[in-house]
C-alpha cells in the first residue's frame, strides 16, 4: 500500500466524536477498531522499512568503514514524513475503507 497517496493529514486533526461513532454507535468500539487497524498499518510500514534498509546492512564491526549512504538517508526521510499510523487508520475509518465485524453481535442475531 502506498501510504504517501493517502488523504490523511500529517499533523494531528481535531475530530468530531459523533462522526466517529456514527457507524458503530459506540465511540469506544470505533476507537478500538481504529487502534487495531493502526497497529496493522504500523507493522506494514515497519516491515517495508526493514526490508528496504536490509539492503544497506553492514556486517562489519569496524568503525573506520562507517560512511554516509545518501539512498539510506532518503529512505529514512521518506518514512519520517509519512502520516502516523493512527492518522492513516482514522482516515480509513472515516472513508469507510475498514472492514470490521463483531462476532458477539453475530451470535446474538442467530
Amino acid at each position: 500500500m502506498d501510504y504517501k497517496k493517502s488523504k490523511a493529514q500529517v499533523n494531528t486533526v481535531t475530530r468530531n466524536i459523533m462522526d466517529l461513532c456514527e457507524e458503530t454507535g459506540n465511540i469506544y468500539e470505533s476507537v478500538a477498531i481504529i487502534a487495531k487497524r493502526s497497529n496493522q498499518i504500523s507493522l506494514e510500514i515497519k516491515q517495508d522499512l526493514n526490508k528496504k534498509l536490509a539492503e544497506f546492512a553492514s556486517y562489519n564491526d569496524s568503525l573506520e568503514e562507517v560512511f554516509e549512504n545518501r539512498e539510506q538517508i532518503e529512505i529514512s526521510r521518506y518514512y519520517e514524513k509519512l502520516p502516523k499510523p493512527t492518522l492513516l487508520a482514522t482516515q480509513e475509518f472515516i472513508d469507510g475503507n475498514i472492514y470490521w465485524r463483531d462476532p458477539s453481535k453475530e451470535i446474538e442475531e442467530n
